[in-house]
This record gives C-alpha cells, sequence and structure tokens, in this order.
C-alpha cells in the first residue's frame, strides 16, 4: 500500500501544473477604453453642439478631410523639390528687391525672400485656394468637407482601419491619410531638429532622386 501511495505521488510530480485560468484583461481594457472614448465624445457634443452637428473636431470626418488635406500636401511638396531639381524656377537664387516688391519681400532682419521661395509660395497659396475649394464647393464627385443637416458621421476606425480589400476604398483613404499626417509631423520635426529645409529633408528621405 505505501508502494501504491509513493508511486503515485511520484507521477503526479512530474505532471505540469494547473495554472488558473487568466482574466480577459486585454478585452476588458479595450472595452473599458471604448467607455472612455464614448464618454468623451458625448461630453465635447453636449459642450460644443454647433461644431459637433457638422463634424468639426473629433470627428471621424474631420480626421478623414485632414487626411486628405495632408496627402495633397505631400503632392505639393514631391513637385515642388522636383521642379526644383530641374530648373522650373527661374533665376532661383536671385533675391527680390524691396523697390519692385515692397514690404512683400522682406523676410526680416534686412533679408529678402529669393525667387524661387517666392514662386513656391505663391504656388502654395493656389494649391491651398484648390484644396479650400474642393473641400467647400460643390460636391459632385466627392462628399462635403462638413456633415450636412440630418447626415451621422462615420463609426470610428479605431487605431488601425480595418483593411478588409484592396483598391479604393474609405479604410485604406483612411490609413493612407494617417500615414501622410504623421509624415508631415516627422518631416517638420526633423526640419527643426536639423536646421534644413523641408525640401532638403524630403530629399534626403527620397534618396536624393528629387535634386
Amino acid at each position: 500500500m505505501l508502494s501504491l501511495v509513493l508511486l503515485i505521488g511520484s507521477a503526479e510530480a512530474f505532471q505540469a501544473p494547473v495554472l488558473p485560468a487568466r482574466p480577459a484583461v486585454a478585452r476588458s481594457t479595450a472595452i473599458q477604453a471604448n467607455i472612455n472614448y464614448d464618454a468623451a465624445m458625448d461630453k465635447w457634443k453636449a459642450e460644443n453642439p454647433w461644431m459637433a452637428k457638422y463634424g468639426f473636431g473629433p470627428s471621424v470626418k474631420a480626421e478623414r478631410w485632414n487626411g486628405r488635406h495632408a496627402m495633397f500636401g505631400w503632392l505639393a511638396i514631391i513637385a515642388t523639390g522636383y521642379a526644383k531639381g530641374h530648373g522650373f524656377f527661374p533665376g532661383g537664387d536671385t533675391a527680390l528687391t524691396y523697390a519692385n516688391w515692397g514690404g512683400l519681400a522682406q523676410i526680416g532682419f534686412g533679408q529678402y525672400i529669393s525667387n524661387e521661395r517666392a514662386i513656391i509660395m505663391i504656388a502654395h497659396i493656389h494649391a491651398l485656394a484648390i484644396s479650400a475649394a474642393a473641400a467647400f464647393g460643390p460636391q459632385v464627385l466627392g462628399d462635403s468637407l462638413t456633415l450636412l443637416d440630418g447626415e451621422a458621421d462615420e463609426e470610428p476606425y479605431g487605431f488601425i482601419p480595418p483593411i478588409k480589400q484592396t483598391g479604393l476604398t474609405p479604410a485604406a483613404e483612411m490609413m493612407n491619410g494617417r500615414m501622410a499626417m504623421v509624415g508631415l509631423i516627422a518631416v517638420v520635426a526633423t526640419s527643426v531638429a536639423s536646421g534644413q529645409d523641408i525640401l532638403d529633408v524630403v530629399n534626403t528621405g527620397v534618396g536624393g532622386l528629387l535634386f
């Protein structure tokens, strides 16, 4: 009998311990995060009813349009770098004079803006006007900048939009817009930290393909 007890005890010693089931911490955390987000959004809508009605502030509509403008901004930056590298700016290093341009030519401390920078600035102002027209103008092929009367905002896409199919989908546009916005922040931060122009930072990032 004693040998039988010792044999059973020895066998149990080699068995893997039975661990208690772990609580679904990740799931409960995600649920709590959603609850906190919904509560914060409800509070913001209650405090800013007019802005919430038209999709201003922390809304999916605003995020979508911010992403579109960021992607359009990248297109403008790349086009500017290409134009600079291929000599599309005549006399780019020539500084504007006060006699011809007045105070518009000054950038402070007795310095004047170069012809290249002036062309880039005017081109980007036109691009901004086109972007504003696309946002506020009649919507023929797209959607409006703001929510229309009675229009509900989209459901939030979460931290990573679910890409369920390829092609031109709302989720893909949202992901591309987010990457464009993060990219612009990274480029500006690198420009400030390094002291280089934004075009020089972008040109370095693409391996000198622009100029």
